[in-house]
């Protein structure tokens, strides 16, 4: 049974891959700070076969620990602090979790396995982000990183450090450049979820106004399912290396908000819709398209939400959660 350990394993990504390993007949460890985190409940009802193990990423020794008590043939690294608006008014911390935080990943691994370091794969969860103000369309592997947020600096510090491991000791260390991937189970913080939510809360009477920012903003918007099952097929190679995880298409934050009140039958939207400058960023990412053709030829990849079905799904979930009175 091989065994798996997964940082973040809270979040959705954490939770679409658990399920996904656990279907696989691994034994999955999943890191935690502390016992105070909301949703591990949720985790232990959902998938009670994960075993909790706490650390914190910013404490070496702690990960050192949880590396040693899970011995794990693969860790994901999916911890961060992942919202980018909050990367601004805490950028120390942002830096620290989300930057410094998968050097200490790294070195654990590295000193828990010792002589044998290759028969541990690791992965690392790069972002999108990273590409800030895209200097080729849509992005590649190579394109040249220019982050906007502190989250995107944060987020391109380890994966240059994860590259850096690989050259350095030999470690199978791979990233997945992961654009924009959503679900049910996104944070109501990120922009997806708070229309989805926002949209079922207005066709329910329960609220009149969605506030935006940007809509004009474009993404490469797909299924976090999907996109946990490309980080599971890096760890499968042979050798370690960077891949690109993206639909191949992109789409205005306008047009998912179009597309969700659609669903719930409200055509005049425009009445709802407000902007904000609050909601602004103080540096834009325009336009993020991803090219998936190394993914797709070597880790024989494909998605399979295409976006209205993405956003559908994420109205519908949360059409239901308020129609039970959850949210």
């Amino acid at each position: 049974m091989p065994r798996a350990l997964i940082t973040g394993v809270t979040g959705q990504d954490g939770y679409y891959l658990s399920r996904l390993l656990l279907s696989k007949g691994y034994e999955v460890f999943g890191l935690v700070r502390g016992q105070n985190n909301p949703k591990v409940e949720f985790l232990r009802a959902e998938l009670p076969e994960v075993k909790i193990l706490t650390g914190d990423l910013l404490d070496l020794s702690s990960l050192i620990r949880a590396i040693g008590s899970a011995d794990p043939d693969e860790i994901y690294n999916l911890g961060a602090i992942s919202f980018v608006a909050y990367s601004w008014e805490n950028v120390h911390l942002t830096s620290d979790v989300t930057g410094k935080g998968v050097l200490n990943m790294l070195e654990a691994t590295r000193l828990h396995a010792g002589d044998d370091l290759g028969r541990i794969r690791f992965y690392q969860a790069s972002s999108s982000e990273m590409f800030g103000k895209v200097q080729h369309i849509p992005q590649t592997e190579a394109t040249l990183l220019w982050p906007r947020s502190p989250y995107g600096v944060a987020k391109a510090f380890g994966h240059h450090m994860t590259i850096n491991y690989r050259e350095s000791y030999g470690m199978h260390a791979s990233s997945g450049i992961l654009f924009n991937h959503e679900s049910p189970l996104r944070g109501p913080e990120f922009v997806t979820r708070k229309i989805s939510l926002a949209v079922a809360r207005i066709a329910a009477g329960l609220q009149d106004e969605l506030v935006m920012g940007n809509l004009e903003a474009r993404r490469d918007w797909g299924f976090a399912g999907d996109y946990v099952d490309a980080m599971w097929r890096m760890l499968q190679q042979p050798h370690a290396d960077d891949y690109v995880i993206s639909t191949e298409a992109t789409h205005s934050v306008r047009e998912f908000v179009e597309r969700a009140f659609a669903r719930v039958g409200i055509s005049d939207w425009e009445r709802h819709v407000t902007q904000d400058p609050a909601f602004f960023r103080p540096a834009e990412v325009d336009l993020l398209i991803g090219d998936s053709t190394k993914a797709r030829a070597a880790l024989d990849w494909r998605p399979s939400v295409s976006f209205p079905e993405l956003v559908d799904l994420m109205v519908d979930a949360d059409v239901d959660r308020v129609a039970r009175g959850l949210v």
